[in-house]
């Protein structure tokens, strides 16, 4: 029988520091679906995200509900892809791409000059 495996201290704080500084991300993943939704205000610059839906309707639901805002819309869906919202003062641009890579490309040329990327997401 093998003895159990003694963590270092330092090593256990590190570990339990990772931990809880994991993203909330893992609140909007569905039940393993292929959906997913950006929802946003640009009043506000509010955003939720959804992702692994089983149905577009329950991610939308979802970014909806993880945006906050009454005010907020759905700017982009998508089903076994991402999508990725870019954003800059009052404009703003979402897409729908293969990637990561593409939709936030996608996102921010539709922005226009100096946005970022506020927020993207993938399904499996």
């Amino acid at each position: 029988m093998s003895s159990p495996v003694r963590l270092s201290p330092w090593l256990a704080l590190l570990i339990a520091t990772a931990l809880a500084s994991a993203p909330a991300a893992a609140q909007t993943r569905g039940p393993k679906g292929a959906s997913g939704a950006i929802a946003y205000h640009p009043a506000t610059q509010s955003v939720g995200y959804a992702f692994d839906y089983p149905a577009s309707r329950t991610a939308k639901i979802e970014a909806l509900k993880q945006c906050g805002h009454e005010k907020c819309e759905v700017v982009v869906t998508f089903s076994r892809a991402c999508g990725a919202l870019a954003n800059r003062d009052a404009r703003f641009g979402a897409a729908e791409g293969a990637t990561r890579a593409e939709a936030e490309a996608k996102a921010l040329r539709k922005c226009g000059t100096d946005c970022e990327i506020a927020a993207w997401a993938c399904t499996r």
